[in-house]
């Protein structure tokens, strides 16, 4: 995991558990678990998605080599130098 879509997390789960309680209540679902339910949802996929996001920006970014990275893990190396 590279240190972008640690940034990224938040702002895209806001995006998308506020799209899932647009959706919802445009539905005609006005009660809270299901409020609730989509708040879990969108934080659930906001990793993946920032993760998505990340990747995204780093492969259209003319100065980000994406073949030099040997090991992408889940935490980022903190001695490691920001690319």
């Amino acid at each position: 995991m590279d240190r972008l879509s640690i940034f990224l997390t938040l702002p895209i789960g806001a995006v998308i558990c506020g799209a899932i309680a647009i959706v919802a209540m445009s539905l005609g679902f006005y009660n809270w678990p299901v409020i609730i339910g989509g708040l879990i949802v969108g934080y659930a996929l906001s990793w993946p998605v920032s993760y998505y996001v990340s990747r995204r920006i780093k492969r259209n970014d003319n100065g980000f080599d994406h073949r030099r990275v040997e090991d992408v893990g889940p935490i980022p190396n903190p001695n490691a130098r920001e690319v």
